[in-house]
């Protein structure tokens, strides 16, 4: 097993998922400064203490998440959960690093590449701000149909908004996580079905006015994809350990 600096590391990722191309509310790459050799890298989906605690244990040099340590509004105080968060990464000199955007549209190994792969569908187009959503021609009888594939695939229960059960699915539009602001946009590109992670008010009546099926499977079950497939990538191209860490979460 080899070993290599934390700014190798971090200039690997950053070729890989080209942060600079994307307007984001964090900060994209390193966010959490830890021992300058690494050998061993954790993935998972978010910096909970969960995982940081995991990461400990397997003695991992270095995190890589999708989610961070700061999100969009977030009180900039080092207290409580953050403290404590900070606290274990520093006390045991863990490297964090988290990319949100660029981690999501990354054509073959981000999270929405990755989700196409496991529920079959294979993109031939992007829509909505930056270029981040994805879309696929599909054949699905109804709606009921896709969110029975959907969950199969996920291994989780789906909230459908399905405005009418004799439509057939001819093109499917998705993007992972917390996107459901963008089903106009994909409403706008044609789509006869959108999936994402959650729904808010406003989409099961754009759902029913515009007859466009609505699948909401979860930010978590959606976005469990991309971290480690990117995480095993760079570890392989480098000579490093990775290790994938699920931590559950319902949302």
């Amino acid at each position: 097993m080899s070993s290599i600096s934390r700014t190798e590391l971090l200039q690997a990722f950053d070729r890989l998922l080209q942060p600079e191309r994307f307007k984001d509310y964090g900060p994209n790459g390193l966010q959490v400064e830890g021992r300058p050799e690494i050998t061993r890298i954790v993935s998972g989906v978010t910096a909970s203490r969960a995982l940081i605690d995991a990461a400990i244990a397997a003695r991992a040099d270095a995190i890589f998440v999708h989610h961070g340590l700061f999100w969009r509004g977030q009180d900039g105080r080092v207290t409580g959960w953050m403290k404590q968060r900070l606290q274990r990464l520093l006390a045991h000199d863990i490297n964090l690093f988290a990319y949100h955007l660029p981690l999501d549209a990354h054509p073959e190994l981000g999270n929405n590449a990755q989700l196409g792969r496991v529920l079959g569908l294979q993109a031939d187009a992007r829509f909505g701000e930056q270029d981040v959503g994805f879309a696929a021609p599909a054949s699905f009888a109804s709606g009921q149909a896709l969110a029975d594939h959907v969950a199969a695939a996920l291994g989780r229960a789906v909230t459908l908004a399905q405005p009418d059960e004799a439509r057939p699915i001819r093109r499917v539009a998705w993007c992972t996580g917390g996107a459901q602001g963008y089903f106009e946009s994909a409403i706008a590109a044609g789509a006869d079905a959108f999936i994402t992670g959650e729904i808010s008010e406003p989409q099961a009546h754009l759902a029913r006015e515009t007859g466009t099926v609505f699948i909401a499977a979860g930010h978590h079950a959606t976005e469990r994809y991309g971290a480690p497939a990117v995480a095993a990538h760079v570890a392989q191209q480098l000579g490093l350990a990775h290790e994938f860490i699920e931590i559950d979460n319902p949302a």
